[in-house]
């Protein structure tokens, strides 16, 4: 009966997890280092504004993968972002001595502990991830990527 109990309360505190998404009007948190604002849920869609991560928002509708939201300190800036770029615990960065970067990556499980684990299992080089992570293309270059072989814009 005691096994019961526990396998119960442990389907409950899974669900309450899996339940915890985003939803129309309620308060999240940016939890990516930045998360561009768009005039509508297409990937191509024109940027209307930028909010760094911990901006608490207000969710005002959700569309599949994206969330139409509004920031609570500037209630002019509202805009779609995708839902992966939000939370729905508080981000809270100052005192931490941590970059946004950093930040993030422990908000998706990536820990010092974790870095150091994989410093040992093997050779590791940073470097590469480094330079992988530093290259940008403009949305123009990607969208003409997109268009000349006949791919779909998302949209």
């Amino acid at each position: 009966m005691k096994r019961l109990f526990i396998l119960f309360g442990f389907f409950l505190l899974v669900s309450c997890a899996l339940f915890a998404q985003i939803k129309s009007g309620t308060t999240v948190w940016v939890s990516s280092k930045t998360a561009d604002l768009k005039s509508s849920t297409g990937f191509f869609a024109s940027n209307v504004g930028s909010l760094a991560m911990g901006t608490e928002v207000r969710v005002l509708q959700v569309s599949g993968n994206w969330a139409e939201v509004q920031s609570a300190v500037n209630t002019s800036l509202k805009g779609w972002t995708a839902a992966s770029n939000l939370s729905t615990r508080r981000i809270v960065a100052s005192g931490t001595g941590a970059s946004a970067s950093e930040i993030a990556l422990a908000g998706k499980g990536f820990s010092q502990e974790v870095e150091d684990s994989y410093k040992t299992q093997g050779n590791l080089n940073y470097a590469d991830v480094d330079r992988t992570e530093a290259i940008t293309v403009s949305l123009d270059v990607l969208y003409q990527f997109v268009t000349e072989g006949h791919l779909s814009t998302g949209e």
